[in-house]
């Protein structure tokens, strides 16, 4: 039940990125361009994100398990620390260099654009990279 669960909400916030034009790199780098011809459109998007986001998020440290009985895991660490804010950089360059990010590329990956197939090997790259530094710094 639970991995169903997990595919439904997958499909629907994929469904939501393409509904909302964040698979359109164009649209995205178009949002990011502040001192360009802005398109403020991708704001209402997040807007609406962090307001569907409101409730579940107050619910969730008040209640030990989910909906479907798994235990609630939230994160425990509450400052910012260099690794945090060096990946948060480095996901930032990358999405204004390519204009999009990781969800909207999985969710386009099937369109066969070699653009988008490179970007998630890139990124399952990066992400093989960082598990292996971290095994790294723990060992």
């Amino acid at each position: 039940m639970i991995k169903l669960t997990a595919f439904f909400a997958g499909m629907i916030f994929g469904l939501g990125l393409l509904l909302a034009g964040m698979a359109n790199p164009a649209k995205v780098l178009a949002f990011l361009d502040v001192a360009g011809a802005w398109d403020p459109s991708l704001a209402l998007v997040m807007g609406g994100a962090i307001a569907v986001a409101v409730i579940p998020l107050n619910w969730a440290p008040k209640n030990k398990h989910s909906l479907l009985g798994t235990p609630t895991q939230l994160p425990v660490k509450k400052e910012l620390d260099a690794r945090l804010i060096g990946g948060s950089l480095v996901f930032g360059i990358g999405w204004g260099i390519a204009g999009i990010c990781p969800g909207p590329a999985v969710a386009i990956l099937l369109s066969g654009h070699w653009q988008i197939i490179i970007f998630v090997l890139a990124m399952l790259a990066g992400m093989y990279l960082f598990s292996a530094l971290e095994n790294r710094r723990k060992s």
